[in-house]
């Protein structure tokens, strides 16, 4: 006899399953998990990793999984077998043993090829939709010596008002096009003459620039993207539906 899981009044079967999956959005998840157990077959994790893998786990789902009934109560709840759910456990840390056993050692040029997105800035802005209201503005704090942030409080008609026109810290690719554009190569403290961005008239100063480091933290990050890049362009490559008539 063939198997189906019934959901409510809606019985689902091998002949309906694909069709399903489809109309959900699940089927790109699900072939995601098929491509990472072909590329993680071969890694293997130390008993010192399923143990903390283990703990760690347990913790964030808030079970004891020493206590065998607990642990039977969670594995029944969610349709788990004791053994899938040790693969599940392990598949985090073989994951990141992939990541780093993959793109490590390209983390550095990786980085260099990144660092002019992954610097910060902080600047303050002025904008206005009139541009002699901004030249003006401009003539007040660059020749009068007039507070740029209380100058921002008044005048800047967007949120930065708020804050007397301080953004940041931000990464260089955040701002529009021409606000970073400018920001890139502005020495810290000038205040930059207005310049039109789209229907605003922006008055600038750098505040600071904060080169982005190469650190523990932005190692991980780094080899997030490159691992998402890889695994995107194995879908785009892979995927393939066949429909049989």
């Amino acid at each position: 006899m063939a198997s189906y899981l019934q959901v409510g009044e809606q019985k689902i079967t091998e002949e309906n399953l694909l069709n399903l999956l489809a109309g959900k959005q699940m089927l790109i998840p699900l072939a995601k998990e098929l491509i990472l157990d072909s590329a993680l077959a071969d890694i293997q994790c130390t008993e010192a990793e399923k143990t903390s893998a283990r703990q760690q786990f347990a913790m964030q789902m808030g079970v004891n999984l020493e206590d065998s009934q607990q642990l039977e109560t969670w594995l029944s709840r969610n349709y788990l077998k004791a053994s899938q759910l040790q693969e599940r456990i392990e598949r985090v840390v073989k994951i990141e043993k992939f990541k780093q056993e993959t793109w490590e050692n390209q983390l550095e040029s990786y980085f260099l090829k990144r660092k002019r997105q992954l610097d910060k800035i902080m600047y303050s802005l002025i904008r206005t939709k009139n541009a002699g209201t901004a030249q003006e503005l401009y003539f007040r704090i660059n020749d009068d010596g007039k507070d740029f942030a209380q100058i921002a409080r008044e005048f800047s008609e967007g949120a930065e008002a708020n804050t007397g026109g301080l953004i940041g810290p931000v990464e260089l690719n955040v701002p529009h096009p021409q606000i970073a554009q400018a920001l890139a190569t502005a020495q810290p403290g000038k205040v930059l003459p207005p310049m039109r961005v789209g229907e605003w008239v922006v008055i600038l100063r750098l505040e600071k620039y904060l080169s982005a480091q190469l650190d523990q933290n932005m190692k991980r990050r780094l080899l997030d993207e490159l691992f998402e890049q890889w695994l995107q362009e194995k879908l785009q490559r892979e995927i393939n539906f066949h429909r049989e008539d």
